[in-house]
């Protein structure tokens, strides 16, 4: 009954030339905003914040990603670590912080716990060399760099993640590491 009494006394108002409905009666353009399942006046539009233009988005997640990529082909082809190698403290922090945590099965890898970073052959691919989790009670446990790339991206920009992720991801894992 409220509700009803409200809407006709904005539709008055509205229809005498005065304020619209919204600036009367900011409730009322909360309310008509949910009934139609639209975020209010107040409220962000997209998970996260207001959503960013394409061009905006990408330049972020290239600033954000660039420089992960670089380091991670820099550890798995430069020659800076040899098969078996431990990563050196440095390297293991940023691996751990913007690569491994973004596993899609994080607490699988991890297992009982995070001793070290390694780089080695892949046991099935044995041209190919990957990171390895080396756990507490010494187990080793490969993990894919890519997977924790793309599953960070789109935690990170749901709106943007497949558009950004078709267009860079596979061409920056692809291209040759940094010299």
């Amino acid at each position: 009954m409220a509700l009803a009494a409200a809407l006709a006394r904005a539709a008055t108002r509205l229809l005498r030339g005065g304020l619209p409905p919204s600036a009367a009666y900011p409730a009322l353009s909360s309310r008509s905003r949910l009934f139609c399942n639209l975020p209010a006046d107040n409220e962000p539009s997209a998970p996260g914040g207001v959503e960013e233009p394409w061009e905006e988005a990408e330049a972020e997640i290239l600033r954000d990603v660039e420089p992960v990529v670089e380091l991670v082909k820099g550890i798995l082809h430069s020659g800076r670590y040899e098969d078996g190698g431990l990563l050196c403290p440095d390297d293991e922090k940023v691996i751990v912080e913007k690569v491994l945590a973004h596993h899609p099965r994080l607490e699988d890898k991890i297992g009982c716990g995070l001793e070290a970073i390694m780089v080695d052959k892949h046991p099935g691919f044995k041209r190919s060399r990957c990171l390895f989790v080396v756990r507490t009670n010494g187990d080793l446990e490969d993990f894919s760099y890519r997977k924790c790339l793309r599953a960070s991206i789109e935690r990170a920009y749901p709106s943007h993640a497949d558009r950004f992720i078709d267009k860079h991801l596979e061409q920056m894992l692809v291209r040759p590491p940094p010299k």
